[in-house]
């Protein structure tokens, strides 16, 4: 039996989820401030109602960005203490990917344009494809690099235009600023999703199977406006 646990703190809300061989369970609270102070017990009771402890654990996993930089760090630095005490592997898993796996699984949209909202006027977006393979796994493939840019700057190329995006995120406060390509490909808009832990461990269990975890020194969060974060 493969056992993962993934968390996320890279919004307001915070979450954790543990998968078991393809069942998965999952807390999440919203708790602006506080994931240092809610993570672990959430971590605690995720285990202790599957009758697991973190030595049944083969992996972790952790949503490593792009979001709020503190809330990366914090989920970036939970999972490498604890890999580090089990020695167990670590995946990180995008933000911006579980959003469109979400995205998916509510609306069964295949072509998914996560938004952000990254502050300073910006987003942090991508665009990705979500398709079921023959054996039945749902895969989330990117058709546009992750970014961050002004919504203005947003651009779909033209072989994409064609098809029905489903647009998700915090991002989409700026929906007016976009393109006028980019908002006559918009099919149906969802503001409200945050990025999820639920779908994160679903990714991180495709990326464990594929052989792509790796070792605990290597948890870095991922903030795409690197230049800010030095500051």
């Amino acid at each position: 039996m493969t056992t993962l646990l993934a968390i996320d703190a890279s919004s307001s809300a915070c979450s954790v989820a543990l998968w078991q061989d393809g069942v998965v369970t999952a807390e999440r609270c919203e708790a602006p401030r506080q994931h240092t102070q809610r993570m672990m017990p959430m971590i605690e009771t995720l285990l202790a109602a599957a009758d697991l402890t973190l030595n049944d654990l083969d992996a972790l996993a952790y949503g490593h960005g792009p979001g709020s930089f503190t809330g990366l760090r914090i989920a970036a630095g939970t999972i490498q203490g604890l890999a580090f005490g089990l020695d167990v592997p670590v995946i990180g898993v995008s933000t911006l990917a579980a959003l469109s796996l979400q995205a998916h699984r509510l609306h069964h949209a295949r072509f998914v344009l996560p938004m952000l909202d990254a502050r300073m006027g910006e987003l942090y977006t991508g665009a990705y494809r979500v398709v079921t393979r023959a054996d039945g796994e749902i895969a989330v493939e990117q058709v546009l690099p992750e970014q961050v840019c002004a919504p203005g700057l947003l651009e779909l190329p033209v072989a994409l235009r064609e098809h029905d995006w489903l647009a998700v995120g915090s991002g989409l406060v700026m929906h007016d600023e976009l393109p006028q390509s980019v908002r006559a490909s918009l099919a149906l808009q969802l503001p409200e999703p945050q990025p999820d832990a639920e779908a994160m461990v679903m990714l991180a269990a495709q990326a464990y199977a594929r052989g792509e975890a790796v070792s605990a020194v290597e948890a870095q969060p991922v903030y795409l406006r690197n230049e800010v974060a030095w500051r």
